[in-house]
């Protein structure tokens, strides 16, 4: 059977592959998916609400989201960014909101929204599927590929896009190696990290934001909302750094100590020095002085501190105030492994970004292949920046091989 695209992987970045280049072609596109489910990533992201993007329109800006491949996305940004997402859902009935952390959901509140739309572009461009059908090998003969899928079927193709998702699973990884090309070795990007500490055990649910949290011993550190869970630390202050830090952590076997500052943006010893001066009667286990600091987490840093439920303000000595401010600026927590973060399996590895056109996303090595999503070395910070990864890649590629 001859088919002038097989995409390998029904999921964001193969539908969006299929479905451009079927819209502005009249090529033959099938799309093969080995597991039963399409567009798995799709349902289950952001608690099944699907964050499609980012309110990030500026190309540089946007690509400064991508601890690897921000320079190679920069220019297809420029040709595809969040906007045209926007524009793209919508010309198709979907309205995305923006939350004010700037990701971007449909207003329905609902990924299938988002399944339904690009099911139904799929199904109006003529897009041919298969599920339940995974592609065991990949050969190049002359100018056509010929593909033998674990159904016992064989396929030859004209362009083969590889579209399988992340690398964790190796699949698309195996298929892009049997054809030489070079892969970047799969390690979690996005995950939270595993801490025990009588400080935070059993606050399962705050958050500060903001916070800065640094790695002891590296120059990693980022910013925002830090989440208390009842396995340790997560939030995006947490996410952002891990994905910055994945080849780093992975080395250290994710045990590393941490250092949270939970008033990046205060003054504490000025509070505190306020506080012993006018409110020297209250205790301090009253209420937490700073608004961003829930008071549970408040009284369990005055433990750390040292300074018992009772005291005032007037009795904290100037070594239990030390001691306070160092808890507030600079807690010190172990970090003893790491945690998936809900549903979200992105890793960093997989195609090397040097072997790939990024302006059409083929192969340098092997003419008509194609990759797109996951299974380039690319991801992003959590956001919404891993799908418009996806949707990027997918529109390059797709608008390439229709033009051809």
């Amino acid at each position: 059977m001859f088919v002038d695209l097989i995409v390998v992987g029904g999921g964001a970045a193969g539908f969006f592959t299929a479905i451009t280049c079927a819209e502005n072609s009249g090529k033959s596109v099938l799309i093969l998916e080995k597991t039963s489910q399409l567009l798995h990533k799709v349902r289950i992201s952001g608690g099944g609400r699907c964050n499609v993007t980012h309110d990030c329109f500026e190309p540089r800006e946007l690509s400064r989201n991508y601890p690897r491949g921000e320079k190679s996305l920069i220019g297809p940004f420029h040709r595809f960014g969040a906007a045209d997402t926007v524009e793209w859902f919508a010309g198709r009935g979907v309205t995305l909101k923006t939350e004010a952390d700037g990701r971007m959901f449909p207003d329905t509140d609902s990924s299938e929204t988002i399944v339904d739309t690009l099911l139904s572009a799929a199904d109006a461009a003529g897009v041919s599927i298969h599920t339940s059908e995974g592609v065991t090998s990949i050969v190049k003969n002359d100018d056509n590929f010929e593909l033998v899928t674990d159904a016992g079927k064989t396929y030859t193709a004209a362009r083969v896009v590889i579209a399988t998702g992340g690398t964790r699973l190796a699949a698309g990884a195996k298929l892009a190696a049997s054809l030489g090309h070079e892969l970047q070795p799969p390690t979690p990007s996005l995950f939270t990290f595993k801490i025990r500490d009588p400080r935070i055990d059993g606050l399962l649910g705050l958050s500060v934001s903001p916070a800065e949290v640094s790695i002891q011993q590296s120059k990693l550190r980022s910013r925002g909302p830090v989440l208390i869970t009842h396995w340790g630390l997560s939030g995006p202050g947490i996410l952002r750094i891990s994905a910055w830090g994945a080849r780093e952590l992975a080395e250290r076997d994710y045990r590393f100590d941490i250092s949270v500052n939970w008033l990046p943006d205060a003054d504490p010893a000025s509070v505190v020095a306020e506080k012993r001066l006018g409110e020297g009667k209250r205790q301090l286990s009253s209420r937490s002085p700073f608004p961003t600091i829930p008071k549970r987490l408040w009284l369990r840093l005055l433990a750390a501190a040292g300074i018992s439920d009772t005291a005032t303000w007037s009795q904290l000595s100037k070594a239990q105030a030390n001691e306070l401010l160092a808890q507030l600026t600079t807690s010190t927590f172990t970090v003893s492994g790491k945690s998936t973060n809900k549903d979200e399996f992105v890793t960093c590895g997989g195609i090397s970004l040097d072997e790939i056109n990024f302006q059409t996303m083929e192969s340098k090595l092997v003419p008509g292949l194609y990759f797109a999503g996951e299974v380039i070395d690319v991801d992003g910070v959590t956001g919404g920046f891993n799908f418009q990864n996806a949707w990027t890649n997918g529109f390059h590629a797709g608008s390439d091989i229709a033009a051809r």
